[in-house]
């Protein structure tokens, strides 16, 4: 009789494309969401967790094609041939949830969310296919101050979370002037409108001669290859360079230019009209172009936003893997988007809104230097005697009451070096010890493991030789000791 194969082990790897987070990372994440949460609901923006399944219809864009079923989701078909997807975003699921509960959901709707999404997309350096998003919308008002008050707010979010004014700036578009400079340009072919539109994006890329070039014959790109451009004559492609290029020093010349932009275009006039709303109504609550400006270059979602458009850029510099200066760029962005829970009621219903990208806001911080860097774990009460092992419950128990993150070592303690060596993995700052002798004596070793690695990596001890690291107290004063040590550091 032949031997039976052993099924294979499974191989302990993530999947491509998705990633684990630990300690330091998740607890990062949560304080973040935490504050922004704070901003959110200061606002009077109400929290909303919707499932992160959704049907494949629900999500719209999505839907099946001849080629590859839902391509772009992580989707499945149930046995009644439905097919559900996990999210892709966190807006679409807000569409479902405002048209099935809106009898009941007070108008204008105004909610926040945060959660992970998932893209079944090629992954990338820094590019996951499972990420977290926050966001805060507004459904029911076509009011262009719900627009401007969810740049404030957006702008009152990065300041919470410690990215101070002048290393970022909100800037804000509409896609209703971009609108009324194609109807100046005269273009009828979808085709060639959207070649524009694709043109216009590599604004931030290319520039003003870039695109000038990609708008008529083409242009050599970066690696030498000719890229053919749209063809269109110097007179048609003129409101698309004065378009892009009508920033000005104020909001008021930046309004002025774009006026002369539009032309005659009546929806471009409104779009500008909206513009001016917004930057007037930003102004009267204190938030100046240091924070907030109109700019003509910001194109988000061309055929998804159907008025003000707005993404937050921080602006300091970092260095890339090849070690070249760039800047950090966008870690947020939304807008206007009036057609959305439409799909669902058939009826028109204004909604704005924004989503901050979590983790590159997070990355931005760690670059700075604002977070991870006084990240410290828990006290370790060792174990001297297993018999004793409710003395140490005991003294945890305290610490915790106390507010004092603390955990008891669950080890092989007969290796009291390796108790010592777990404390210092787990990055803790204090470490207790109570042998037989300070039972006896009512008293508890406590040690300074911070200052312990600072003497470790010091060359010279002259600096420290007159900070004990290593302190006996009563085991009374166990936890006002311990106190003392963590708040020396803070």
């Amino acid at each position: 009789m032949a031997k039976q194969k052993k099924a294979p082990r499974p191989k302990a790897q993530t999947p491509k494309g998705f990633r684990d987070y630990f300690g330091t990372e998740v607890t990062e994440r949560a304080e973040m969401l935490n504050k922004i949460a704070e901003v959110y609901h200061r606002y009077g923006f109400d929290a909303l967790e919707s499932a992160a399944v959704e049907t494949v219809e629900a999500l719209g864009k999505f839907l099946p094609d001849v080629d590859r079923p839902n391509e772009g989701v992580f989707a499945w078909q149930e046995e009644d041939n439905d097919w559900l997807a996990l999210r892709y975003d966190l807006t679409a699921p807000l569409a479902r949830v405002y048209a099935q509960h809106r009898n009941d959901l007070p108008l204008p709707y105004r909610r926040y969310a945060m959660g992970p999404v998932w893209r079944n997309e090629k992954p990338g350096p820094g590019r996951y296919r499972q990420f977290y998003q926050c966001d805060a919308d507004t459904v029911g008002s076509g009011s262009v101050a719900a627009d401007a008050e969810i740049c404030a707010m957006l702008a009152d979010c990065l300041e919470t979370v410690g990215i101070p004014r002048g290393d970022y700036v909100v800037r804000v578009n509409n896609r209703k002037v971009l609108n009324g400079v194609l109807e100046t340009m005269g273009l009828n072919e979808d085709a060639q409108r959207d070649a524009v539109l694709r043109t216009i994006d590599k604004f931030d890329k290319v520039g003003e001669a870039g695109v000038r070039d990609l708008l008529g014959k083409g242009r050599l790109d970066a690696s030498g290859a000719y890229i053919d451009g749209v063809g269109l004559t110097d007179d048609q492609a003129g409101p698309v360079i004065a378009f892009l290029t009508s920033k000005g020093d104020t909001a008021a010349q930046t309004i002025k230019n774009l006026k002369a932009a539009v032309g005659d275009s009546a929806i471009g006039a409104e779009g500008v009209a909206e513009l001016e709303q917004i930057a007037d109504l930003l102004d009267a609550g204190g938030y100046g172009p240091d924070r907030i400006e109109i700019d003509p270059s910001v194109v988000r979602g061309l055929g998804y936003y159907t008025g003000p458009v707005f993404e937050a850029e921080l602006t300091f510099e970092i260095l890339d893997e090849k070690g070249r200066k760039r800047q950090f760029g966008s870690v947020a962005g939304g807008g206007r988007y009036d057609d959305l829970v439409k799909r669902f009621t058939g009826q028109p219903v204004p909604a704005t809104g924004v989503s901050i990208g979590v983790d590159r806001l997070l990355a931005a911080l760690r670059e700075k230097g604002r977070i991870g860097s006084d990240s410290h774990g828990p006290v370790v009460v060792t174990v001297m005697d297993r018999d004793r092992m409710g003395d140490y419950q005991a003294m945890v128990a305290e610490l915790r009451a106390a507010g004092i993150r603390a955990e008891v070592y669950l080890g092989n303690p007969k290796n009291f070096g390796n108790q010592l060596k777990y404390a210092d993995k787990r990055n803790a700052p204090v470490a207790v010890i109570e042998g037989g002798d300070e039972k006896a004596s009512g008293v508890v070793q406590i040690k300074d493991l911070i200052l312990g690695a600072k003497i470790a990596e010091s060359a010279s001890l002259e600096e420290w030789q007159d900070r004990p690291n290593q302190f006996e107290v009563p085991r009374s004063e166990l936890v006002s000791k311990v106190r003392e040590i963590l708040e020396s550091y803070r």
